[in-house]
């Protein structure tokens, strides 16, 4: 068997519930806490409240969007003087969180620590504890050891990454994400089930992240076409687990060519990253499974087996506008871009785990398939 690692946050709390006693944690963790949200103030009350009532100082700091340079710089001055960080919130929210205890002990640059637009240096300094507590069912940034910010003078959304980032505690409660916005949970669904599906085929996959993936796959794709029809707690739980194993996955296995793509598209078009990726996971499949054979179209099939059974035999492009995704040109992506997203994707990091090698061509046509 070929040697693998396997890195994940210290502790991970998953079920229901959960959530509501997370403060007494935290303050074992530290006094002074900034709590990171998003624009909704009023949703991380309870947070704050608890804290306070454990004898917490408790500063709050928003995330309106997806974090960029400047939101990260913001939130590290913000952070004078905090002993943890909490993030409560989506990907964008606990990325950002992930990124201020990263930075705020290191006294260089935040430039000098992205990868790919700046010098990709590891941190300096041990980042300050940090917890997390997703609000959506998507990106499993709760496990991850990366932080994705925008570049705006780059046209780039680039990582900042060191294994020191993972979190101290995840608290991931579904109770969290129910009700959430049909269009949230069918976006974010999507970048869940596609975190899944890329580390499964990844060519850095190993028998642990084999084993999250090939019970989350199908549980996913189930649960995220059930919630197309409905809320559902016990699909809300299902989706919350798929996602806590993409996150598991990919930061142990890689991702592929969707994420090699997503990162260049939304830099130029500034569009939703789970909407990017439910865009061109099909696309990304059959051009995957065109160059494919042996081991990796047995695995093809596995998946192309699981989203049969989801879907009822539906095309899964068409399922997913027919849910109500948009493509990559409603998302503002123009043809302009299609040529340096391909060569800027080509370089990425995600690109690296894709199990064939797609030409620059392959990679404009596929994003002009999910037009």
């Amino acid at each position: 068997m070929t040697p693998f690692t396997f890195c994940t946050a210290t502790e991970i709390r998953f079920g229901r519930g959960t959530a509501r006693a997370v403060a007494p944690d935290v303050a074992a963790l530290g006094r002074r806490v900034l709590l990171v949200g998003g624009g909704t103030a009023a949703r991380s009350d309870w947070l704050a409240e608890a804290l306070v009532a454990e004898g917490c100082t408790v500063d709050r700091f928003a995330v309106c969007g997806e974090p960029d340079v400047a939101t990260i710089q913001a939130g590290v001055a913000a952070a004078e003087g905090a002993e943890v960080i909490v993030s409560l919130g989506g990907g964008a929210v606990i990325d950002t969180g992930k990124a201020i205890a990263g930075l705020r002990p290191s006294p260089s640059p935040l430039m000098d620590h992205l990868e790919v637009v700046g010098k990709g240096l590891p941190l300096e300094a041990a980042p300050l504890p940090f917890v997390a507590l997703p609000t959506t069912a998507g990106t499993g940034a709760e496990v991850t050891k990366n932080a994705v910010i925008g570049v705006p003078e780059a046209r780039r959304k680039v990582s900042l990454r060191d294994d020191r980032m993972l979190a101290d505690l995840a608290v991931v409660d579904p109770e969290l994400t129910d009700g959430a916005p049909r269009g949230v949970t069918l976006a974010s669904g999507l970048d869940a089930v596609t975190q899944v599906i890329e580390p499964y085929l990844s060519a850095k996959a190993n028998p642990l992240t084999d084993a999250l993936c090939r019970a989350a796959i199908p549980g996913g794709l189930a649960a995220l076409a059930r919630l197309m029809e409905g809320d559902d707690p016990d699909a809300r739980d299902a989706l919350a687990y798929c996602s806590l194993s993409g996150g598991l996955a990919l930061a142990n296995a890689g991702l592929g060519a969707v994420h090699g793509l997503a990162g260049p598209i939304g830099g130029v078009a500034q569009a939703p990253h789970g909407a990017v990726c439910g865009a061109l996971l099909p696309h990304v499949l059959e051009a995957n499974a065109a160059a494919a054979d042996g081991a990796l179209a047995e695995r093809i099939e596995d998946v192309r087996g699981w989203i049969d059974a989801a879907l009822g035999g539906a095309d899964l492009a068409r399922w997913s506008r027919d849910a109500g995704l948009p493509g990559l040109g409603d998302m503002g992506l123009s043809e302009d871009d299609l040529s340096d997203v391909a060569a800027a994707a080509q370089g990425s990091s995600s690109m690296k785990g894709n199990p064939v090698t797609l030409s620059t061509g392959t990679l404009i046509e596929l994003m002009r398939a999910a037009w």
